[in-house]
């Protein structure tokens, strides 16, 4: 499989992504992702380079945002004077589940954090999905605190707060990586 930065044309799959990740949320009864999140926010993270897709030849099997922006009101400010990424938006096709794509998605981000002088791999989960942060634990992330004040970035009030990290390293994902190398932190060394 291939991992290649988001294109504009790629806005209507991924937000296609989130709409099926929602409705199989909504089946385990899980409100997380219920709310629509603008195209134009999306097509903004593509424009930026942050958003990347998992491509298995034609088929989009995953995608995973990883940013050096932190959303405003969860990290604090010694937190935010370390080097690090941030995850976001990270989904599976639900006919590759089972397959440890997230997994190793999350190992590729732990590498190209690590390559950009990142010291951590951060992220936050759905505050009452408690599957998900157990899927995170699983995957090496520690629970830092849980953020319930403050407003999401699609509007309303926060959902997404539980906040984790992990320390960014090497990893060996075993994708075929078609992305430009990253960009060194500002504060990296």
């Amino acid at each position: 499989m291939i991992i290649t930065p988001a294109a504009p044309c790629d806005v209507a799959k991924l937000l296609l992504f989130r709409e099926e990740a929602a409705a199989w949320l909504r089946g385990k009864g899980s409100d997380q992702w219920s709310r629509p999140y603008p195209a134009d926010k999306l097509l903004a993270t593509i424009e930026a380079g942050t958003v990347f897709m998992l491509r298995d030849g034609n088929t989009t099997a995953g995608t995973i945002t990883l940013t050096p922006d932190a959303e405003d009101g969860l990290w604090t400010k010694d937190e935010l004077a370390e080097p690090s990424m941030f995850v976001n938006k990270l989904t599976v096709a639900r006919e590759y589940a089972g397959q440890n794509l997230g997994g190793r998605l999350l190992d590729w981000a732990s590498d190209r954090a690590h390559r950009a002088g990142a010291r951590w791999v951060r992220l936050d989960a759905w505050t009452t999905n408690k599957e998900l942060q157990r899927y995170y634990l699983a995957q090496g992330f520690t629970h830092v605190r849980t953020v319930r004040e403050g407003t999401a970035v699609n509007g309303g009030s926060r959902v997404s707060g539980w906040l984790a990290q992990r320390a960014a390293q090497r990893t060996d994902h075993e994708f075929t990586d078609h992305t430009p190398a990253p960009a060194r932190l500002p504060f990296a060394a």
